[in-house]
């Protein structure tokens, strides 16, 4: 049997290597890739030898690994591996989708293991439907709620709480209507093509803004706005002169919500 392990995390993917080794000595480790540009250069490339089975981290430094089946297909069934809590868990349960919690036990990949060993060609092709159910609902679901590390746990994040999202010194932050900040494992890049248009906005370089967090706006020198929210922002947000008819046009369509 030959495995893949997508895992960004150092000692998880040694942890759960140390533990194939004992509960299934016969199983052959392929790779161990650390994010989702790794493991679609892997799936592309011909030359790489096709896993019989994939062990799967959600959360990858580079976004939630949902995002790989965008770009390849993975027919190997996937086993993934997440440290979330209770609410994170429910969409595998409802869909009975195999996961191990970190930090993982030898018992626990045993029953998987085994669970997979006794998986028919019909119940193996039945599962590969449920988790492409499963990540296509992930997906669409992304752009609405977004999972952030808050001191010891990993909580969901909704949009509709957020006023802007601000990157500085390389770190992205999530700053709500109420004021807490949380920090976003995504670039400005990333959240501009997975935030609803009409809700956000990239104001600049520095920021993504909500439409429901504009107060007002002050006519700036050289035919820029300099935008007030209704929190506070590191810093002053300036729309370039460029880009002022755009942001007029956005904030004051009309939406069915309005």
């Amino acid at each position: 049997m030959k495995v893949l392990i997508v895992e960004d995390e150092t000692a998880a993917a040694v942890n759960l290597q140390a533990i194939l080794r004992k509960v299934a000595p016969a199983y052959e480790v392929l790779a161990v890739l650390e994010s989702i540009e790794e493991t679609v250069e892997y799936f592309r490339d011909a030359t790489q030898t096709v896993p019989d089975l994939v062990f799967m981290d959600i959360h990858l430094a580079d976004g939630e690994s949902f995002r790989i089946f965008d770009s390849v297909q993975i027919d190997a069934p996937i086993i993934f591996t997440t440290a979330y809590d209770e609410y994170a868990l429910q969409a595998f349960k409802v869909n009975s989708i195999d996961y191990l919690l970190k930090p993982i036990k030898a018992e626990d990949l045993q029953h998987a293991i085994d669970k997979f060993a006794r998986l028919t060609r019909s119940e193996r092709t039945d599962y590969k439907g449920r988790v492409d159910e499963m990540i296509e609902k992930a997906k669409q679901e992304s752009q609405r709620v977004f999972l952030v590390h808050y001191k010891d746990k990993i909580i969901p994040l909704y949009i509709d709480r957020v006023a802007y999202f601000y990157t500085s010194n390389e770190k992205v932050s999530a700053f709500t209507h109420t004021g807490e900040r949380y920090v976003v494992d995504r670039t400005l890049e990333m959240l501009q093509s997975q935030l609803p248009e009409d809700e956000f906005f990239r104001a600049n370089r520095q920021f993504i803004i909500a439409r429901k967090a504009v107060k007002d706006i002050t006519v700036w020198f050289g035919s820029r706005l300099s935008l007030n929210l209704t929190v506070e922002t590191p810093e002053r947000i300036i729309i370039s002169k460029t880009r002022v008819p755009e942001f007029k046009q956005w904030l004051t369509a009309i939406h069915p919500a309005d």
